[in-house]
């Protein structure tokens, strides 16, 4: 009779240590999930701390935060008739490589690794054909502002230089700079694509923009540049 109630005791007291370690775990994840919850609210629709925010940006592959070395721009090369370099006196980008990119897996426009490279669409129009070029580039990586980071600064006048991979260099006159919220974006794609001014050759410049949101990890707006030709 002793030895069973000895038995059913230890059973009491190891269920309740198990019981109070389940209770103490619970407790600890509470505390994690409301402490996070209240972090992402407070940091909602503030600046970006570029040099604190590490790894928050979302990307399919990390980012390369290193200017490409002299030698590397100069040996770039593309096909004739494809756009080599992004030349923008006024924000101080000069002879940025131009990658063709397409899509990534979530459906949106691609964007170079290097974030001082800008991504051509390669759907999109090419330099001296008459279409529409679509090119984009990052407003930034987890510790240092990328090619586009001044983009919202151009207006009405300001030239954006376009050479090709046979030399040519095309020139294109900004007609139109807007900040359209991330929400709007996709619906302005289609305006995007499309020259401002009709049969005329053009250019759109994209990146993101705006406030960060600490909780969908991107910025909340995306800057769209749209140019006329105007020089050949």
């Amino acid at each position: 009779m002793s030895l069973n109630i000895k038995l059913g005791w230890r059973r009491i007291i190891k269920w309740s240590l198990w019981a109070i370690i389940g209770v103490l775990l619970l407790i600890f994840l509470i505390r994690v999930i409301s402490y996070e919850n209240y972090y992402y609210n407070s940091m909602e629709g503030s600046e970006r701390d570029i040099a604190g925010d590490i790894g928050a940006i979302s990307t399919d592959e990390e980012l390369i935060e290193e200017k490409p070395e002299e030698s590397e721009v100069r040996e770039y090369t593309v096909a004739a008739d494809r756009p080599r370099y992004l030349t923008i006196e006024r924000l101080g980008i000069r002879n940025a490589r131009v990658l063709a990119m397409g899509v990534n897996k979530k459906g949106e426009l691609d964007t170079p690794r290097n974030i001082f490279d800008v991504g051509w669409y390669e759907k999109s129009g090419k330099p001296g054909q008459g279409g529409t070029l679509v090119i984009d580039g990052h407003n930034g990586g987890p510790h240092v502002h990328g090619v586009f980071k001044d983009l919202p600064v151009l207006s009405n006048g300001d030239t954006i230089q376009v050479e090709r991979g046979d030399g040519a260099v095309y020139k294109y006159s900004v007609v139109e700079n807007k900040s359209i919220p991330l929400a709007e974006a996709d619906s302005y794609m289609s305006i995007a694509f499309k020259s401002p001014v009709k049969g005329e050759e053009s250019i759109t410049l994209i990146s993101c923009t705006g406030e960060w949101s600490q909780k969908r990890g991107t910025y909340l707006s995306r800057q769209f540049t749209r140019a006329i030709l105007v020089e050949v």
